[in-house]
């Protein structure tokens, strides 16, 4: 069995591109971690029950339940077989304050003994043309004279050769006040936001009708400057501009809501949300040593998308004083939800090495630091007003502001803020809809691309007020979701209609008939009676949310041996979620059995050579076109694994590469050994239809015929030169496109954009002399190609899963605390690949919402992490007693086909019970709370 992080010697380093005039390779860890999760079986082959068609256990699940799985803040210089030995290591010194000029530092507290032996500061970067890549914004190490952007900004890096010295001034450092000076107060800096969109949406008469106006069928709108910080928005003008057009219609939406009809109940709330930690297991890390001698980066780092840091790495270290030829990246097991998805510490780690005098530099950090300075989740302000009429309990209008608090850089705020407004109508369908997203620049901590991205905070908003609604309308509130659901067909909030079937009804359908709902009241009365002092409430809430970006895009590899045996390769990275084990079994469809030796998080693909270039979000369609010329282009080359895409995207890479294997090889094979079983010549009577092959424990049947083993159709592929390799690429702009390939003198029509094949163990003779590749693969350039239109950038998501959570709590009077004392979750997913790798996301998502509706707290600015004094004794994060581990349950409904794809759920699942528990609490004290989280102290106040 073998994972990505294989054995390391110089000569299997693979180079995979060049960037800025630098070579990127991406290479496995060394040797001693190879001897720990192979030689010892730390990583284990999927264990395979062939007749469930499910694995035993995941391939790291030995390794995670007893520590012993390997991360990147687990590797030395030691563990390089080629690096120097000794370890150095390095500290960052950051600013506690934002609101006044930062002069500089003073480490006179350490003396001449704990004195670093280098000191990187703003003045060494700028001579030496170190910056940070485009995306990170300016002032990687703040220089004097410059108030901080942001509270925890960093002004210097302290290297140290020795660790005993770095432990003991890291350790006299920290908690002083006196270590950074400051000059005149100047309060914080006043920025432009980060981003601002509004999505307008007019429907037609039937919400199946063409829309009078939305953001997919015209555009979204967007602000034609800015005033003070604030978006100035078009003039409103029916047959103006399309942001003019947009404007007219929000601007009819307003005066709706400010003169509504007789018969509309109209409801205006305000919500927020808390600033969150994403909490990660792995702290931020880098081990970076850089070669003078040969020009060469070396960098061990944790990464959701290895192949975006190594571009980012090769345009840094392409424009900085320090001569790189070289860079090798070596990606490792992690733990991403976000965190570890364009985060900055690898390039802090770059900048250690260039100043590392020839040492490996190990920057770490403990979890202070990681409080300090880590990506974390938004927190939202939302301001809502949603109109029903009150005869009919049809949902009229929504109109939502909504602020996302960036923090002090960009990073992808525009984005989540934008994501965040888009999914706000959740499971419902709305005639019409003005949604404003502004992402505001702050002095506080850096927000990114946190688990749920958003909508979390926005779906929990709505959720939290169509219950409301439901009681000013004395209705059943599943009664009045099921009145309001979207159905299949019906569009979201930007125009566009959800891909495949929308069941948020069946959803509603068993919350509605299960016992902790249909018993709630007389179950109060009850609990209440036998319980003096504890007041009991259910809640229920439920959302749908989208899964991936619009332009999703990955490789996939899977080659059968002569023997049998399945090797799966793949650019997803594993982020602790299970994608190496549901991949791996991912292949079993096709070929009835799982991969067994798996590589993961590759980034070079010579077997296929796809090239790509321009912004899939914002070339012109005359640009795709042009591009697209080109039989080896593609709009996105590869994904990192976030955005929930491993279930859906990556599973669709990796089947495709095996139905390309099965139909053009293991097909070929079987038909060949059943038509010699026929023998007197009487082989072309024999019809077998491909769609009637079913593998039955582990065998390849059809029609009655015999049963084939694996290894036995193998051995006859590799005899008969059949294809015995596929790799292919895909790209998805919410649709897969499609292209047309000459298979073997056949043109078929494949929901990918690029293909090779190898035939054989290595190939014959005369198909290598047509081959591409040094692996015996020929490329297969397109014929013609399917690529979805750039408008379909306008949709913004159409891939939906879906969740209803109930949940059964009490509030004790005495001291305000919510107890859970059992939740109920629905879930719709699809046709799942592991069902106890569902289980485990549902659990975990669970558990995560359970803490941002109840514990999870910190303040943005001066009091909060950015002043370096936070770790889990003052962040409260849920235990096992918080989230009533032992009395959950869950349930997933069956696929409507056994064709229906796998779908994306590692968000989703953590959403519905926020909303569940602040309704449930509603339910017990009859008080609705509208900011989070709701602690005991807010409670009591209410109670009071």
């Amino acid at each position: 069995m073998e994972t990505y992080m294989v054995g390391l010697s110089r000569r299997s380093f693979l180079k995979t591109t060049v960037m800025a005039g630098i070579s990127v390779y991406l290479a496995p860890v060394g040797s001693r971690a190879f001897a720990a999760l192979f030689e010892e079986k730390i990583l284990t082959p999927v264990e395979w029950d062939a007749r469930t068609g499910q694995p035993r256990f995941r391939i790291d699940g030995i390794a995670k339940v007893t520590g012993a799985k390997v991360f990147a803040r687990d590797m030395r210089a030691s563990d390089m077989p080629h690096w120097p030995q000794q370890q150095a290591h390095a500290l960052i010194l950051r600013t506690t304050r934002a609101d006044c000029v930062y002069e500089g530092f003073n480490l006179g507290m350490l003396g001449e003994a704990l004195k670093p032996e280098r000191i990187v500061t703003a003045e060494d970067l700028e001579r030496d043309g170190l910056h940070f890549p485009a995306f990170y914004g300016d002032d990687m190490l703040l220089p004097k004279g410059k108030t901080p952007a942001y509270l925890g900004q960093a002004v210097a890096i302290l290297i140290f050769h020795d660790f005993a010295r770095f432990r003991l001034a890291k350790d006299r450092l920290k908690f002083r006040d006196d270590v950074i000076s400051y000059g005149p107060q100047t309060g914080p800096l006043e920025r432009d936001p980060w981003g601002t969109f509004r999505f307008v949406r007019v429907g037609g008469k039937t919400p199946y009708d063409d829309d009078v106006f939305s953001s997919l069928k015209n555009a979204p709108v967007f602000p034609g400057s800015m005033r003070k910080h604030q978006p100035v928005w078009p003039d409103g003008k029916e047959h103006g501009k399309l942001g003019e057009q947009g404007m007219f219609y929000a601007n009819g939406i307003a005066a709706e809501f400010d003169s509504p009809p007789a018969d509309w109940l109209v409801l205006e709330r305000n919500y927020s949300t808390q600033s969150v930690d994403t909490a990660a297991l792995e702290a931020d890390n880098a081990n970076c040593w850089y070669d003078a001698s040969t020009h060469s980066l070396h960098m061990i780092v944790p990464a959701q998308g290895p192949a975006e840091v190594a571009q980012s790495v090769a345009e840094m270290a392409g424009k900085c004083r320090f001569p790189v030829k070289n860079v090798f990246l070596h990606p490792c097991y992690t733990v991403g939800y976000g965190s570890k998805d364009h985060y900055n510490m690898p390039f802090y780690g770059l900048v250690a090495a260039m100043y590392g005098e020839g040492r490996p530099v190990r920057l770490a950090n403990d979890r202070y630091e990681q409080f300090q300075s880590a990506l974390k989740r938004h927190a939202f302000r939302m301001k809502y007003r949603i109109a029903v009429d009150r005869k009919t309990g049809l949902l009229q209008s929504f109109k939502g502001d909504f602020e996302a608090n960036g923090g002090g850089r960009m990073n992808f705020s525009p984005s989540v803020a934008m994501v965040g407004a888009t999914a706000a109508q959740s499971i419902y369908y709305f005639p019409k809809n003005d949604f404003t997203a502004i992402a505001i620049a702050s002095r506080a901590v850096d927000a990114g691309s946190a688990r749920g991205y958003g909508t979390l905070q926005s779906m929990a908003a709505t959720e939290m007020m169509i219950d409301e609604i439901a009681e000013q309308l004395q209705l059943d509130p599943i009664e009045f979701r099921l009145k309001n659901a979207l159905r299949s067909g019906m569009k979201n909030t930007q125009g566009a209609i959800p891909a495949g079937a929308v069941r948020v009804d069946e959803v509603l359908d068993k919350a509605r008939a299960h016992p902790l709902w249909k018993n709630r009241v007389q179950k109060k009365a009850q609990f209440e009676t036998e319980h003096p002092g504890k007041r009991y409430g259910v809640g229920f809430a439920c959302v749908q949310k989208d899964f991936g970006t619009g332009a999703e895009s990955s490789f996939a590899k899977v080659e059968l041996s002569a023997d049998g045996k399945i090797t799966l390769h793949h650019s997803g990275a594993e982020i602790g979620t299970g994608m190496s084990t549901a991949q791996a079994v991912g292949v079993a469809r096709w070929l009835g059995a799982p991969a067994t030796d798996v590589r993961f998080a590759l980034n070079e693909w010579l077997d296929l050579p796809v090239v790509t270039s321009g912004d899939p979000y914002l070339m012109s369609q005359a640009e795709q076109d042009r591009l697209s010329k080109n039989p080896r282009w593609s709009p996105g080359y590869m994904s990192p694994s976030s955005a929930t895409n491993s279930a859906f995207y990556f599973t669709h890479s990796t089947r495709e590469a095996a139905r390309v294997l099965f139909t053009q090889g293991l097909w070929p094979a079987a038909m060949s050994i059943w038509s010699e079983g026929i023998g007197g010549g009487q082989a072309a009577s024999l019809i077998v239809r491909i769609e009637d092959a079913r593998w039955v424990d582990g065998k390849l049947s059809a029609d009655g015929l015999e049963a084939l083993p694996l290894e036995r159709l193998a051995k006859q592929m590799h005899e008969l030169e059949l294809v015995t390799g596929a790799t292919v690429h895909v790209f998805n702009r919410w649709q897969w496109t499609e292209a047309e390939f000459d298979i073997g003198g056949k043109v078929e029509r494949l929901p990918i954009d690029g293909l090779s094949l190898r035939h054989g163990n290595r190939a014959t003779q005369d198909v290598r002399q047509h081959a591409t590749t040094p692996n015996g693969y020929r490329v297969l350039d397109r014929k013609r190609v399917f690529i979805p239109p750039v408008q379909r950038n306008n949709a913004t998501v159409v891939y939906y899963s879906a969740v209803g959570t109930l949940v059964e709590l009490c509030v004790n009077e005495s001291n305000g605390e919510v107890e859970l004392l059992t939740h109920h979750s629905i879930l719709e997913c699809g046709n799942q690949i592991s069902p106890q790798l569902v289980s485990g996301q549902l659990q975990g998502g669970l558990a995560m919402g359970i803490g941002h509706a109840l514990h999870e707290y910190l303040p943005l600015y001066e009091d909060g992490p950015g002043n370096g004094a936070w770790n889990f004794n003052r962040y409260r994060l849920p235990r096992a007693s918080d989230v009533a581990v032992w009395k959950q349950t869950g349930e997933v409904l069956p696929p409507l086909t056994d064709t229906d794809p796998p779908k994306g759920i590692a968000e989703v699942v953590m959403i519905p019970v926020v909303g569940a528990i602040v309704n449930g609490i509603a339910h017990a004290i009859g008080h609705r709370f509208r900011d989070l989280p709701v602690t005991p102290q807010k409670i009591q106040e209410v109670l009071a």
